[in-house]
């Protein structure tokens, strides 16, 4: 697995990559590695700098996040949520078949964060719900309303 790193207003973003596709964002600054990290992290932090300067409102990198078939169904429902936008958990729990608190789990879980925008998945009654990345909460207010989401 190779890795880059990139300061982001919402702190420093880790970004790993495994046979080819982006495999998950983590934030905060890992251990010193000599792997290079290859055309398509290098990629991927140009994009996610071109996300937060509002030059890019779509990423067009190949994605792998490692989980169930249940998750990755719920990750692709996300992905699909366009760019200054948000659904409810409700929403997409009835969409889905599921309950939202199952939805809920499995977006807390998404191991692709920002790319996979989970942060435009709110509550029924229009709050914030939870959000697993670096400040909580606070964080997942920043990224909506970097993308015009008034929350």
């Amino acid at each position: 697995m190779t890795q880059i790193t990139t300061n982001s207003p919402v702190g420093p973003l880790t970004i790993f990559a495994d046979d080819g596709a982006i495999v998950a964002v983590e934030w905060g600054w890992p251990p010193e590695t000599d792997e290079a990290p290859g055309a398509l992290l290098e990629e991927a932090r140009a994009q996610i700098e071109a996300y937060f300067d509002g030059r890019l409102t779509r990423f067009d990198l190949p994605l792998a996040p490692f989980g169930t078939a249940f998750q990755k169904k719920v990750w692709a429902a996300i992905a699909a949520i366009p760019f200054g936008r948000a659904r409810t958990y409700g929403d997409m729990a009835r969409e889905l078949g599921t309950a939202a608190r199952a939805l809920g789990g499995a977006c807390g879980r998404n191991p692709i964060p920002i790319l996979i925008p989970c942060h435009r998945v709110l509550g029924g009654n229009g709050g914030l719900g939870g959000y697993s990345g670096m400040d909580g909460i606070d964080t997942k207010r920043f990224l909506l309303r970097h993308e015009g989401v008034l929350v």
